[in-house]
């Protein structure tokens, strides 16, 4: 019990912005811990969704789009853009590579860029009017289904391919059958009750999409690592944004 009450804190404490602490004596890099934050990684999307929801409906709803799109913003910030850096990052790696350069050289460093820079200012504008977007429509089942569907599919790629991370190694190693399973079901059981048979759709888009976008940026590459997954994370959920907008 304690490895997945660790699991659950980490995987807030560094999906988040929440200011969680630890003992010194807890060990998160145990197999079961590791294991744990996984499952409830997934979890974690419909909080940031949820809380994003809040604030929306409670503060700023009345300022209409303004509102939204503060909203917006605020969800990306609730994960510190976490995800949303590592498009600079694979960006600078995919330019660098085009001009001779080593991209893994590239994406390791701690300077972004002005292509890096370009590519994620009109990634975070396209997320801002999207889900401020839906924000607006109240569509709010339909964003949290989003939120865990495209932090699921992160599971899957972990799951299905090699990365040149020593920390994503570890969560590889870590990832159970069990967990995904688990977290499979999960899954399904509350995009069901968000969206009902309309889950179906959106998950088997999600997840084609996750590991469509990291063979791609795989290939281009030459490997995959942390930033390569969020990238792919951010993108996915973007796309699956969109697709829920347009048929609306």
């Amino acid at each position: 019990m304690k490895d997945i009450y660790l699991g659950f804190k980490f995987a807030f404490s560094y999906f988040t912005v929440l200011p969680i602490n630890f003992k010194q004596t807890d060990d998160l890099s145990q197999k079961n811990v590791l294991s744990s934050m996984l499952f409830f990684f997934p979890l974690v999307g419909i909080f940031l969704g949820a809380a994003t929801i809040l604030v929306y409906t409670l503060i700023f709803q009345q300022l209409g789009m303004t509102g939204a799109v503060i909203s917006a913003v605020l969800y990306m910030v609730f994960y510190g853009f976490i995800h949303t850096e590592a498009i600079a990052d694979v960006a600078d790696a995919l330019y660098a590579k085009h001009s001779g350069k080593d991209p893994y050289e590239v994406i390791k460093e701690p300077t972004i860029g002005a292509m890096g820079l370009l590519y994620t200012v009109a990634f975070v504008i396209a997320k801002v009017a999207v889900v401020g977007f839906l924000l607006l429509n109240s569509m709010f089942f339909e964003f949290l289904a989003i939120t865990l569907v495209s932090r699921f599919a992160l599971l899957l790629l972990i799951k299905l391919y090699d990365f040149k991370s020593t920390f994503v190694t570890l969560l590889k190693n870590a990832l159970s059958n069990t967990t995904i399973i688990f977290g499979a079901l999960s899954v399904f059981i509350i995009g069901f009750l968000l969206m009902n048979l309309v889950f179906l759709p959106l998950f088997t888009v999600g997840i084609l999409s996750s590991i469509i976008i990291a063979k791609l940026l795989g290939d281009k590459l030459g490997f995959l690592n942390g930033d390569v997954l969020g990238t792919a994370l951010e993108l996915t959920e973007l796309l699956l944004l969109v697709g829920i907008s347009l048929c609306l």
